[in-house]
């Protein structure tokens, strides 16, 4: 063939595509292990580096030598809708979450048709593991078909449903991969924490780069802390001291897994995020902001933000970009530089605020290039009020038209008969003590007769999955207008006095309200739960993976597997004599998105003229990765590359002996981009329609 020669040059593309960073020029060369870490209620003025009363140096080292965000948002302005943002990168609703969820009440739980963090990490070569609280839905009696975290992409798993029961303090209502593990000796934070310690200690593939999810229950009620701890902050009668205490107790937990990570890999390795699902239940840790846990304005929804990746991301402050959990599927995949799924995400991808300088004065520079596709948002039924958006420095809210036909007489009895039981024992100071009987209901009772009574008042009290019909038609109503780099404690509504800002926004608003409650899942019908696409069957194709790539492989029978006695070399011989033989004849077939240029690549990746080297050697066909004890390489798949970093991957030390011209990296490019998933739907046509690709004069 005449294209011999051409090749020449790529004796080690092997090596070359071995060490290809899977991410953007934030990883430099290595894929990094993702580190999740998110405290449950904890308010944005709790802990020590954002001006709060709690001693947490773990969480303020992390700070000080990361990125922390003084306007990061949580998903939602309560858990199970927040936690679905963060896995999704889509609105609570989008995702069909409107509230908290009740396993043994409601249908609710999120669908396996919705792409989690861990799905897409896990496709790209990650080992996924969820430890802690997940409030996202379990089976239950009722509900018995509910997905687990396995289905949802975690290898492992060691969660609670909801809350820790009967406290943080012994619970007993843990599950290992979907086995009950009885009650347990310890707080909450310390289990979670030691079973990620074993998973990280006794993982199999010890050189994979791992996701780990790290969901704590503290300080979400019911409350529990060592007795030193809370008698650092005040009596243990004290409700806010005993908080406090058990976000000190995290701190320690999070300190003693950190120095795990650090053992076990360069610090450098590792990128950690840390943040609350939502705003406090009490008003003293929101700091000036309006509003606490449950509502839409600032209170309820803002909460810590750090990124602590060592060499990769500067220490400093982002004082005025907003950004949030919503933001964390598309932004690890702008840092891994693994594709995004193909649906709508309501994140933005934020890696770029991440990847700035420093000024001489340690002042972070503004240069960095950011904008969002829309404006972030929450929307929360049972929230007043019950949509919010912030674009830049505005902030906007908006109330829903009508109430929710919730028994309020009902409830208001129960709340009586709450306080009536507590001042008839006389301990009702004693157990409302820095607090208020309205506030205690989310906290939690120590009187059990009252805790029991509390359990009623939540029930009654929660989402119920009838109303959806009716909420999405909600019309909205009471839109009001916030300038929050001016005034964060939004006390001035603004709207006549900025009407141009106010239409655009309302618009805006109005607009990603409405396409979420489209999207959403109505619990209440009899239709089935959303599920993802089954996989398409194709005659003699048995692969899971679906791209272009794929299709070009099932059409002209490319080998993607050694046989017995052969080993990758000889796999890429095999392939380099079918694709001579059917260039000979001209059959080869390329589906429409599959051009020459990726054709091309995709031989200079088989080593084709090259002599035995190839890709192929060290990124093993089908999944264009390999993991062994002594080797990982990242796979290929569904990675976004773009012509400069790949170039500057192939201009480094490790390459220095490979000379590649600029024609041939895009032809390598185009060959990578054919390995990104379709859906199966897509995938068929690309069969059907595929063309013949034209090889006169390519033959000697």
């Amino acid at each position: 063939m005449k294209t011999k020669t051409r090749y020449r040059s790529l004796q080690l593309i092997c090596v070359c595509i071995a060490l290809l960073p899977s991410t953007t020029t934030l990883a430099g060369e290595r894929t990094p292990n993702i580190v999740v870490l998110l405290s449950d209620d904890l308010g944005w003025k709790d802990i020590g580096c954002y001006d709060g009363p709690v001693k947490t140096p773990t969480l303020d080292r992390l700070a000080g030598g990361g990125m922390r965000f003084t306007n990061f948002y949580s998903g939602a302005a309560v858990c199970s809708p927040s936690r679905a943002a963060l896995l999704t990168g889509r609105t609570n609703v989008r995702a069909s979450i409107y509230s908290w969820i009740n396993d043994n009440d409601q249908r609710s739980h999120l669908p396996k048709a919705e792409v989690t963090i861990a799905e897409v990490l896990k496709r790209g070569g990650y080992a996924t593991a969820h430890f802690g609280k997940w409030h996202l839905g379990l089976p239950s009696n009722r509900f018995p078909d509910k997905p687990t975290p396995a289905e949802h992409g975690f290898d492992y798993w060691f969660a609670t449903g909801n809350n820790s029961q009967p406290s943080h303090h012994n619970p007993r209502n843990f599950l290992r991969n979907g086995k009950a593990v009885g009650t347990l000796e310890g707080y909450a934070c310390d289990l979670v924490v030691d079973e990620a310690i074993s998973w990280l200690e006794n993982r199999p593939d010890d050189d994979r780069p791992f996701f780990l999810n790290v969901w704590f229950h503290e300080p979400h009620a019911p409350l529990a802390a060592p007795d030193h701890l809370v008698g650092e902050y005040g009596e243990r009668s004290d409700p806010a001291a005993v908080y406090s205490a058990t976000i000190a107790n995290t701190d320690q937990a999070i300190n003693r897994l950190v120095e795990k990570l650090h053992q076990i890999d360069k610090p450098d390795n590792t990128l950690i995020i840390y943040s609350s699902d939502n705003g406090s239940y009490r008003a003293d840790r929101v700091g000036k902001l309006r509003g606490t846990k449950g509502s839409n304005y600032e209170g309820g929804i803002r909460v810590p933000g750090i990124f602590y990746w060592p060499g990769h991301i500067a220490a400093g402050t982002v004082e005025q970009e907003p950004a949030g959990l919503v933001d964390l599927l598309p932004t690890i995949c702008g840092v891994t530089g693994i594709a995004p799924p193909p649906v709508h995400l309501d994140g933005a991808d934020i890696s770029p605020l991440l990847d700035q300088d420093l000024n001489d004065d340690n002042s972070l520079q503004t240069t960095a290039s950011f904008d969002r596709a829309q404006p972030l948002m929450w929307y929360l039924p049972l929230s007043g009020p019950t949509v919010a958006i912030r674009d830049g420095r505005f902030n906007m809210v908006a109330y829903r038209d009508g109430r929710l036909p919730k028994d309020d007489a009902a409830l208001a009895e129960i709340k009586n008969r709450i306080e009536s039981l507590l001042r008839e024992k006389g301990i009702f100071d004693e157990e409302t003590r820095s607090s208020t009987l309205e506030k205690q209901l989310f906290e939690g009772f120590r009187d059990s007769d009252a805790e029991r009574l509390r359990g009623q008042f939540i029930r009654l009290n929660q989402f119920q999955e009838s109303w959806i019909p009716g909420l999405k038609q909600t019309r909205f109503n009471r839109f009001e207008l916030y300038d929050l780099k001016a005034d964060p404690s939004q006390k001035t509504n603004i709207a006549v006095r900025e009407p141009v800002i106010h239409a655009k926004m309302k618009s805006q608003l109005l607009k990603l309200a409405n396409s979420a409650s489209d999207d959403a899942f109505d619990w209440s019908s009899d239709k089935p739960v959303p599920q993802r696409e089954p996989t398409t069957l194709v005659h003699r194709f048995a692969s899971d993976y679906r791209s272009p790539f794929d299709a070009f492989v099932y059409m002209n029978r490319i080998p993607i597997e050694v046989e017995a006695i052969e080993d990758q070399a000889g796999l890429a011989s095999r392939i380099e004599s079918r694709l001579a033989n059917q260039e000979g004849r001209v059959q080869i077939k390329l589906p429409p998105t599959m051009k020459r240029d990726a054709y091309e690549g995709f031989k200079l990746a088989a080593g084709i003229g090259t002599g035995s080297e190839s890709c192929f050697t060290c990124h093993h066909l089908p999944a264009l990765g390999y993991v062994h004890r002594d080797l990982s390489v990242p796979t290929l798949r569904n990675r976004t590359y773009t012509r400069k970093h790949l170039s500057k991957s192939l201009d480094s030390e490790a390459h220095k002996e490979v000379s590649i011209d600029g024609p041939t990296v895009d032809r390598m490019l185009a060959f990578l981009r054919t390995l990104s998933d379709v859906p199966d739907t897509e995938f068929r046509p690309l069969i059907l329609n595929a063309t013949v690709l034209d090889t006169t004069g390519d033959i000697e």
